[in-house]
């Protein structure tokens, strides 16, 4: 009976330190964003299936806006494609650390108000290996979602969701 403290006392660590794991992760990105540490963003972001994700938005949503597309609800082939061309270039080259901490930093310096900040509206595990949380950010009308998955023992992000109105803006900004 006594033998089973000790092992009942780890089983509970393991799975309390399982359970924080991500919410840890998750202020360490925080506090390396508002610190603009592009060395730790690039450790806690896979940024390859990132922009693929963010590209894959920007396609479908161009592909859905009724003013770009034929009578058969879908865009010509050359069109598709010149569209994900120059999306995946702008997104390759502003889906980066570096591209984050230049806009977090630009919007700090122009910002008049202190406190105007990203806010969690939830987090929780999805499944064992995937953690999602929902953002509102100022002056967005709806929020941003990330996925985090446990990859090699470490939480990364691995997925964004941008409001559709900020795929718009990013679809007619390229």
């Amino acid at each position: 009976m006594f033998a089973a403290k000790p092992i009942l006392a780890a089983v509970l660590a393991v799975a309390v330190g399982y359970a924080a794991y991500p919410y840890v992760t998750l202020y360490r990105l925080s506090d390396a964003i508002q610190a603009g540490d592009a060395t730790t963003l690039r450790a806690l972001v896979d940024w390859p299936a990132v922009r693929a994700g963010i590209k894959q938005d920007i396609c479908d949503n161009v592909a859905a806006d009724p003013a770009v597309t034929v009578s058969d609800g879908k865009l010509p082939a050359f069109g598709a494609s010149f569209v994900r061309g120059i999306a995946a270039n702008a997104v390759d080259q502003d889906v980066t650390a570096e591209g984050l901490v230049d806009m977090t930093q630009r919007h700090a310096a122009g910002s008049a108000t202190q406190g105007a900040a990203v806010q969690v509206n939830w987090a929780f595990f999805h499944d064992p290996t995937d953690f999602i949380v929902s953002l509102d950010a100022p002056g967005q009308r709806g929020p941003i979602k990330l996925r985090m998955s446990l990859k090699d023992a470490a939480w990364r992000v691995t997925r964004i969701w941008l409001p559709v109105a900020l795929l718009r803006q990013a679809s007619a900004r390229t």
